[in-house]
C-alpha cells in the first residue's frame, strides 16, 4: 500500500510539476502576445476618473492647442481669472497641464480660434469690463514656440449679449457678430471685422463695421442660442438669432440667409414658445437637413437653475427631400421637388420651421421630459437648465451627439429629482430610436419621425452622480466613440469632474471631419526664424457644413447633415470637429459634400467613396491659391489585427491544401508515367 501511495504521490507531484512548468512557460508567451490588452472592455459606460484635470478648474472650451489631432481642454480656475491649457497625452492616457496664465478681469467666456490665421489656436477672452453691463474683449495670440503672448490685443467691448464668431466676408478669417457697448450710427448689428495683418507692427485685430443685413433687425437676447449653421441647404452657413420681444418676456427667432457678397437677407422669423431655454441644432431624423431642438419650462428657479414642468421640443426643417433614385433630375413640371444625391448643396428658398402645435403639423413635436426620462420616485422629473454656480448663470442646453453611432443624434440631459437637501442632479442619456407604440416622442398609434429610449443598462456611472452642473460630448483619446464629460459641484465629495468612457457599440463605424481655415495653404506651416514645421490643425473654424449619403445594409440610401462648431457662447462646449456615426456597415460614404464660408462661386467640395473609421481634413484655398486639399487619416480598428490573423491563417491553410493537392497530383502523375512505361504496344508487334 505504501508503494502504491508513493507511486501515486510521485505521479501527482510529477503532474503538479508539469503544470507549474507549463504555467512558467505560458507567462512569457503572454508577454509576446502581439495585441495589446483592451483598456476598456464590455458593452457599457465606464468611469475614467478625472484624467488628471484639476478639481478646482472648470472646463470652458475644447480645442487642439498643439496640433496633434487630439482634443485638449481649457480650464478656468476657481478665482475665475486663471486660465489653464490641458494637453492630451496619448501614451499616459491623461491630460497634462501646459500653459497657465491669469487674466486681469473676471472671465465670462473664452473662444479658442485661429484669429491670426497662422494655424495655431489663439484665445479670445470675454471678461467683466470696468463698466458694468459690458464685456471686455481681449485676444491672447499663440506664440510660435508654444504658449501665448501675455500682451493681449484689446478690441471694442460688447454688451453682455455675447458676440459669436463667424466668417462674414468670405476670407476664412474669424469675425464676430454682436452689439457693441458703445453703438455708433447705423444698424444695431455690428461685425468685429478681422483686419489682422502680421506684416504690420502693432496691427489691430478687429475693426467694428456695419454688416450687410437686408431686413428688420432685432434686440439680441442674453443669454441666447445664436448659431452659424446652414439652414436652407446650400452648404453655406446662415445665421440663427434669438431675439427679445419689446415690452415682453417672450422671445422669437430670426434666420438670416447667407448671400455671400450681397450680405444676409432675413428669410424667416417666428415666435418661440413661452419658457424657451436654449436651442441646439442637429439632423434629428437624418433627412439631410438641420433641425431645431430646444427645451421649454413653465418656471425656472433663480437660485437652483432647475426648470419645472419641462419639455423637449423638436422643430423639423421642412426642405427638399432626397431623391429616391440617383438618375432622377429632381425636377418635375419645371419645379424642383427633390435633391439628387449628386446635388446635395442645392438651396431651398422655401425652407421653413413651423412651431405651431397642431395635429396636422408633424414637423413640430413637444415631448414632456417625464415621458423620455420616467422616474421611479414620487416627484416629477425636471431639468437643470441654468448653472447657477457661475456668475452670470450659464444656460445648459440639451447635448446632442451620436452615442451609439447609428447616424441619429442622441440626447444627454441633467435631470433634477427630489427637493431641498435631497435634490439630486443626475445626467441621463436617451438614444434615438425608430417610432413605435409606447415609444416616447411618438404618437399613440406608433407613428412619428423619431422616438427616444433612455439608457438604463450599462449607465451606472451616470446614475451614481447626484451633483452634476454641466455635461458635454467629446471623444477622449480619439478612439472613435463619443464619450461624456460631467462637471460637478463637488458636494458629493467625489471631485468636480468625471469622464465617462463610452464603450457602447464599439464595433460600429464613424467618420470625423474638420475644415481648416486655409492657413498655410500647403498644409504645413513654418515657424518664424526656425526650420520647424507644423500642421495647422488647431483652428476651431466655425460655419463649415457636411452633407453625405450612405447606403445601409439593406441597400437603402439616406442623407445626413452635420455642422462644425455652430455655437461658442456661454461655455457651449462643442468640439472643433464634426462627428457622425455610420452604423454597423463598412460601406464607403457614397457622396460627401463639405461646405465652407468662402464667397467664391464654388464654396463647397464633393467627394465620393470616403473610407469610414477615418478622420478627414479639408483645407479650402485662400484667394489666389489652387484648389482644395484633402487629407485622410485612417484609424486602425481593434478588429484589424484579428482580420490580419484570420487572413494569414486562411492563407496558410490554403497553402497547405494546395501543397497537399500538388503532392497528390505529382504522385498520380508519377504512377501514370510508370504504368505507361510498362505498357506493351501489341499493334507494334
Amino acid at each position: 500500500m505504501r508503494g502504491i501511495r508513493s507511486a501515486r504521490g510521485r505521479k501527482r507531484a510529477s503532474a503538479f510539476g508539469a503544470l507549474l512548468a507549463l504555467a512558467n512557460f505560458t507567462q512569457p508567451a503572454h508577454g509576446i502576445w502581439p495585441f495589446p490588452p483592451k483598456r476598456y472592455s464590455g458593452n457599457t459606460l465606464l468611469e475614467a476618473g478625472s484624467l488628471s484635470v484639476d478639481s478646482d478648474d472648470r472646463v470652458v472650451a475644447f480645442g487642439d492647442f498643439n496640433g496633434d489631432q487630439f482634443l485638449d481642454l481649457l480650464g478656468l480656475g476657481s478665482d475665475l481669472q486663471t486660465l489653464s491649457v490641458y494637453l492630451w497625452n496619448h501614451e499616459d492616457y491623461m491630460y497634462r497641464k501646459s500653459a497657465v496664465f491669469r487674466h486681469p478681469q473676471r472671465v465670462i467666456n473664452v473662444v479658442p480660434g485661429d484669429f491670426t490665421q497662422d494655424g495655431k489656436l489663439d484665445l479670445l477672452v470675454m471678461s467683466q469690463a470696468q463698466r458694468s453691463f459690458q464685456l471686455a474683449i481681449d485676444l491672447y495670440m499663440a506664440s510660435p514656440m508654444g504658449g501665448f503672448d501675455m500682451n493681449p490685443v484689446s478690441a471694442p467691448p460688447s454688451t453682455m449679449s455675447q458676440p459669436i464668431p463667424m466668417d462674414f466676408n468670405g476670407d476664412l478669417k474669424i469675425d464676430l457678430l454682436g452689439i457693441p457697448a458703445r453703438p455708433s450710427s447705423g444698424s444695431s448689428f455690428k461685425v468685429w471685422s478681422n483686419v489682422w495683418n502680421s506684416s504690420q507692427p502693432n496691427s489691430q485685430i478687429f475693426d467694428v463695421t456695419n454688416p450687410k443685413f437686408e431686413g428688420a433687425q432685432c434686440t439680441l437676447s442674453n443669454p441666447h442660442s445664436n448659431a452659424a449653421v446652414d439652414l436652407n441647404g446650400d452648404c453655406l452657413a446662415d445665421l440663427f438669432l434669438v431675439c427679445d420681444e419689446q415690452n415682453s418676456r417672450s422671445k422669437y427667432f430670426q434666420i438670416w440667409v447667407n448671400n455671400k457678397a450681397d450680405g444676409f437677407a432675413l428669410a424667416q422669423l417666428g415666435r418661440l414658445p413661452d419658457g424657451v431655454q436654449t436651442v441646439s441644432f442637429a439632423d434629428i431624423d437624418r433627412d439631410g437637413t438641420l433641425d431645431m431642438l430646444f427645451t421649454t419650462c413653465s418656471s425656472v428657479s433663480s437660485s437652483t437653475g432647475i426648470g419645472s414642468n419641462c419639455a423637449i421640443n423638436i422643430a423639423y426643417n421642412k426642405q427638399l427631400p432626397l431623391c429616391s433614385s440617383t438618375t432622377s433630375s429632381g425636377v418635375q413640371n419645371g419645379k424642383r421637388v427633390c435633391r439628387p444625391p449628386q446635388e446635395l448643396c442645392t438651396a431651398d428658398p422655401d425652407f421653413t420651421f413651423n412651431l405651431t402645435p397642431s395635429s396636422d403639423n408633424d414637423a413640430f413635436v413637444t415631448i414632456p421630459v417625464s415621458d423620455i426620462f420616467p422616474q421611479t420616485s414620487s416627484s416629477s422629473s425636471s431639468l437643470l437648465v441654468l448653472d447657477t454656480s457661475f456668475s452670470p448663470p450659464l444656460p445648459i442646453p440639451i447635448k446632442l451627439g451620436d452615442a451609439n453611432q447609428d447616424g441619429f443624434p442622441d440626447i444627454l440631459a441633467i435631470l433634477a429629482t427630489g427637493s431641498g437637501s435631497q435634490m439630486s442632479l443626475t445626467p441621463a442619456l436617451a438614444l434615438s430610436v425608430s417610432c413605435g407604440k409606447n415609444v416616447a416622442g411618438c404618437a399613440a398609434s406608433g407613428s412619428g419621425r423619431r422616438g427616444w429610449n433612455v439608457v438604463k443598462k450599462g449607465a451606472d456611472p451616470l446614475k451614481g452622480i447626484q451633483d452634476a452642473r454641466s455635461i458635454a460630448f467629446l471623444d477622449v483619446d480619439e478612439d472613435g466613440t463619443l464619450d461624456i464629460m460631467v462637471q460637478r459641484t463637488g458636494s458629493q465629495g467625489q471631485g468636480n469632474i468625471l469622464f465617462v468612457q463610452n464603450n457602447f457599440y464599439y464595433d460600429a463605424f464613424f467618420l470625423k471631419a474638420i475644415v481648416l481655415n486655409g492657413a498655410c495653404g500647403s498644409g504645413l506651416c513654418s515657424t518664424p526664424n526656425s526650420s520647424a514645421k507644423y500642421h495647422p490643425f488647431g483652428v476651431s473654424y466655425s460655419g463649415a457644413t457636411y452633407k453625405y449619403t450612405v447606403l445601409d445594409t439593406a441597400g437603402g440610401r439616406s442623407a445626413a447633415q452635420v455642422g462644425q462648431l455652430p455655437q461658442t457662447s456661454y461655455h457651449s462646449l462643442l468640439t472643433p470637429y464634426a462627428y457622425f456615426g455610420l452604423g454597423r456597415t463598412n460601406n464607403y460614404i457614397e457622396n460627401l459634400f463639405v461646405g465652407s464660408t468662402k464667397h467664391t462661386k464654388q464654396h463647397f467640395i464633393d467627394m465620393e467613396g470616403v473610407i469610414p473609421n477615418s478622420k478627414l481634413v479639408i483645407i479650402p484655398p485662400l484667394e489666389g491659391e489652387d484648389g482644395w486639399k484633402r487629407e485622410l487619416y485612417l484609424r486602425p480598428g481593434e478588429w484589424i489585427p484579428w482580420v490580419t490573423v484570420t487572413v494569414v491563417a486562411a492563407t496558410i491553410v490554403l497553402a497547405i491544401i494546395v501543397f497537399v493537392l500538388h503532392l497528390n497530383e505529382k504522385r498520380e502523375d508519377e504512377l501514370e508515367r510508370r504504368r505507361a512505361s510498362h505498357h506493351i504496344n501489341f499493334d507494334a508487334l
